[in-house]
């Protein structure tokens, strides 16, 4: 008896442990990408450099994030349903493994003040980036519900997290120190200029994060891809895989009231994970244009703030198992919008919106140099605790209430409630920046999306649905 394996949330034998710790290497591979290259150095680079002009960067950067979500929330549900036909999700993963890494590499031809490949073509592939990465994350959240035993679901999906920002902040630390620092600091343990050959005053060293991230994505893949079994392969053609999962997404719309329970789970989701990811978005964008950070200053931010991540998602990880994961979402979806209402009342000498704590500077260090500087990063902190939490209790919620032998399809549905706030919440944010001309109303507008998605948490129940009859 001691000889059979745990059984998995699909109700199969789960894989090895070497096989669901590779598996969490595949969000190792993307999540420094997503870390470097969406929320702390390329997107504020894109926004305050590129475009030049922080508001109408941020508002861009709203409508690109839209256009994204818009795309993925039509082809999506679709990508999931045939992958679940077809039976391996493996060859789904390097597809769109591929396209991150080439698309990352050619950032780096994307030149100060729209030189280079400039704005537009810019614009194109910062869109293609965001469209695969949300491609890869659907084929790979499916596996787990197949891959890891049911009682470890929750320190799993939390650890993938924690590994992912444990690497960003090794990529972090080695930009920081080989590219941003050097030359600006004389510190005795730097090189006394960025290493080869980097040109800080044409932002390589904000460029050169693309081909950093998209090189460290294709080496940490390959674990998952070694070690992580793969579902079955299909005895049908490709054409009628294909056509079959059409049509069990049409059957699935057709079925709502049997799958209520996670309809109701995906719309809350829809509101309250897409509120919070925007916070994550645009917070580089918010903070860089609202207190003059620079690309070190944003470096330190991501590292820090990847380190508070790692700690909450293996923490989170644990609580989820021991809590259940409803009861985990409630707890920091509450915190996170409290947290981002304190965040949004900082500015330049001034927290809580009224009070005033003065610019004199805390230090000499050229970093978090003032009060307002030093509380807004230390919020920070505590936001990615809660938040990383959060999305490790949103994946391993839905692989509880999945059907197993549907999984894909519905992490499709999970990614597309998603999708559908990736377009609605850059709009919101993107709209209200400029209707009000501030970075501060548009960042504020996400509360609105948090707070509608956790009063409909409580309407939903933690227990699986079976395949619809029929």
């Amino acid at each position: 008896m001691a000889n059979i394996p745990p059984l998995s949330l699909a109700g199969t034998p789960a894989a090895k442990p070497l096989g669901y710790y590779s598996w969490t290497l595949g969000q190792c591979a993307r999540d420094p990408l997503y870390i470097m290259v969406i929320i702390y150095i390329f997107f504020p680079y894109f926004s305050n450099v590129v475009v030049g002009d922080p508001v109408r960067g941020q508002t861009l950067i709203g409508y690109l994030n839209a256009t994204a979500g818009a795309f993925m929330a039509l082809t999506i549900p679709f990508m999931g349903a045939i992958a679940d036909k077809i039976g391996r999700r493996k060859p789904w993963i390097v597809a769109s493994h591929a396209t991150l890494a080439v698309v990352a590499v050619l950032l780096w031809w994307i030149l100060p003040a729209g030189t280079g490949l400039g704005i537009g073509i810019g614009f194109a592939l910062l869109l293609v980036l965001l469209i695969a990465f949300g491609y890869a994350e659907v084929f790979h959240n499916a596996m787990l519900p197949s891959v890891t035993p049911s009682d470890k679901a929750g320190v799993v999906s939390g650890m993938a997290f924690s590994v992912g920002n444990m690497s960003a902040i090794l990529l972090l630390v080695f930009v920081l120190f080989a590219f941003a620092l050097p030359g600006t600091q004389s510190w005795s343990f730097l090189p006394s200029a960025p290493l080869f050959g980097i040109d800080q005053s044409i932002h390589e060293h904000d460029r050169i994060v693309g081909p950093i991230g998209g090189f460290w994505l294709v080496l940490a893949t390959l674990p998952l891809l070694a070690f992580t079994p793969d579902g079955i392969r299909s005895k049908k053609s490709i054409v009628d895989d294909v056509r079959q999962g059409l049509l069990d997404v049409v059957n699935t719309v057709r079925q709502l009231k049997h799958y209520a329970n996670i309809g109701i789970y995906l719309l809350a989701r829809m509101f309250f994970n897409d509120g919070m990811a925007g916070v994550l978005i645009f917070n580089g964008v918010y903070a860089s244009g609202t207190f003059g950070w620079g690309t070190t200053t944003m470096l330190i931010l991501g590292l820090c703030t990847s380190a508070s991540a790692m700690v909450g998602a293996y923490v989170g990880g644990l609580l989820d198992d021991r809590l259940g994961s409803i009861r985990t979402l409630k707890i920091t979806i509450a915190m996170t919008t409290v947290i981002l209402l304190l965040l949004v009342s900082m500015g330049p000498g001034t927290v809580l919106f009224v009070i005033d704590v003065g610019t004199r500077p805390l230090w000499p260090l050229p970093f978090f140099q003032t009060p307002a500087e030093l509380i807004y990063f230390l919020t920070f902190q505590v936001f990615a605790l809660f938040f990383v939490t959060a999305l490790s209790a949103s994946r391993t919620l839905m692989a509880k209430l999945s059907p197993p032998t549907m999984a894909t399809q519905f992490f499709g549905l999970y990614s597309l409630s998603g999708s559908v706030t990736a377009f609605l919440a850059p709009l919101m944010v993107a709209t209200t920046t400029a209707w009000f001309d501030s970075q501060r109303a548009g960042f504020a507008s996400l509360i609105i999306l948090m707070l509608i998605g956790a009063a409909m948490l409580f309407k939903v129940r933690e227990e699986q649905a079976t395949p619809a009859p029929g």
